[in-house]
C-alpha cells in the first residue's frame, strides 16, 4: 500500500466516511473483504466526484469497498440517456453521470450500494458482476418472503414486474464503480416523470408495497453481507479444485 492509500484507510478509521464494517467469512482464501462504509443522506454531485476519485487514485494494493447512501431527490442520467425519457420539466435536479443505462431516480427512502471493486482481484466479469449485485436483492427479498426475479431484457430486480431495484456500472481500467438503487420505503411519485431505465410505462415499486417493514438500516446491512458474501462464494468457485 502507498502513502496516498495509507492516509486514505487512516481517515477512514478515524470515522471520516461514516461506520466502517467487514465482515468474516466462511472461505477461507479470498481477497480482503471490502470495507463497509454508511455514508447516511448525502448529495449525488460529490459522492459521484469521491468514487471517480477513488478509482482513478487506487493502485494494486487499495482495498475494495462499499459506500452505503441515499440521496436527496436526484435524477441520474446515464451515457446513453435520451433527453425525451425526462417527461416532463421538474425542480428535481438531472445529473449527467458516466454510468450505463438511461435515465433513473434516487431519492430518500431508497437504499444506494456502490461498488468499488477490482474485477481481476475477485475474478470477475461485468456480466458475472452484474449477476451477483442481482441475486444479492433477490436473496434478499427472499429471506422477507417476496418472491423477485431478473429479467435478460432490462437489468435490474422485479416483483410482479414492477421494478424494485436498478443496477448501473462504471468500468474504468479494470475497476468498477456506481452499483444498485433498491427502493425500501420512499415517494415513488418522482418515477411517474421519465420512463424509468428509458422503459416507457415501467411499473415501480418498494419493500413496504411488498409487505417488508423491516427498517432501511438493517435491510442495507443484509444487503452489503449479501453483497459480500456473493464475492467470496464467486471467488471461492473460480479457484482450482485441489488434489
Amino acid at each position: 500500500m502507498n502513502g496516498k492509500d495509507e492516509k486514505r484507510e487512516e481517515g477512514r478509521d478515524k470515522g471520516s466516511c461514516g461506520a466502517v464494517a467487514s465482515f468474516p467469512s466462511p472461505f477461507p482464501h479470498h481477497p480482503p473483504s471490502p470495507l463497509l462504509h454508511s455514508l447516511g443522506m448525502v448529495d449525488y454531485q460529490p459522492t459521484w466526484e469521491a468514487m471517480k476519485r477513488f478509482t482513478q487514485e487506487r493502485t494494486e494494493h487499495t482495498r475494495d469497498e462499499i459506500w452505503l447512501v441515499q440521496h436527496p431527490p436526484t435524477f441520474t442520467q446515464g451515457l446513453a440517456g435520451l433527453p425525451e425519457h425526462l417527461l416532463q420539466s421538474t425542480d428535481i435536479p438531472v445529473v449527467k453521470i458516466d454510468r450505463g443505462g438511461q435515465i433513473t431516480y434516487h431519492g430518500p427512502g431508497q437504499i444506494v450500494a456502490y461498488l468499488l471493486l477490482d474485477l481481476h482481484r475477485w475474478k470477475l466479469n461485468v456480466r458475472e458482476l452484474v449477476t451477483l449485485m442481482e441475486q444479492s436483492v433477490v436473496d434478499l427479498l427472499a429471506e422477507h418472503g417476496v418472491t423477485a426475479v431478473p429479467r435478460a431484457d432490462a437489468p435490474g430486480v422485479y416483483v410482479n414486474n414492477a421494478k424494485i431495484a436498478s443496477l448501473g456500472l462504471k468500468i474504468r481500467h479494470g475497476c468498477c464503480y456506481h452499483g444498485l438503487a433498491l427502493n425500501v420505503d420512499m415517494n415513488l411519485a418522482p418515477f411517474n416523470l421519465i420512463n424509468p431505465c428509458g422503459y416507457a410505462g415501467l411499473r415501480v415499486t418498494q419493500c413496504v408495497e411488498q409487505g417488508i417493514t423491516t427498517g432501511i438500516g438493517e435491510l442495507q446491512a443484509e444487503l452489503a453481507q449479501n453483497l459480500i458474501h456473493g464475492l467470496q462464494k464467486h471467488y471461492a468457485a473460480k479457484q482450482p479444485l485441489q488434489d
